[in-house]
């Protein structure tokens, strides 16, 4: 007897942080959007981070809302890391 598991679908989120208070959630999908998400970031450089637990938590957040407090520290680690592999500071352009 055979049994097929099924993975869940991928998801993905996109943040914006720029001169907000907290970052906002700027696309959030799963399946094909979320596959759609993460071809149009890689195409433009955007750094991509995989943590589907910090994930299913974000795509619980309603596109254009800020963050919530709660997940601020996790954030601030990945664009931390981000920051420090591209070489640029908070609020500081390309």
């Amino acid at each position: 007897m055979s049994r097929e598991t099924r993975r869940p679908p991928r998801k993905a989120v996109a943040l914006h942080y720029g001169s907000e208070r907290a970052p906002r959630i700027t696309a959030s999908g799963s399946g094909l959007i979320a596959e759609r998400i993460l071809e149009i970031a890689r195409e433009h450089g955007v750094p991509v981070h995989d943590d589907p637990l910090l994930t299913a938590a974000l795509s619980q957040v309603p596109v254009g809302d800020e963050i919530p407090e709660n997940l601020y520290m996790a954030v601030a680690e990945v664009l931390a890391f981000v920051y420090f592999l591209s070489g640029r500071k908070p609020g500081q352009q390309e």
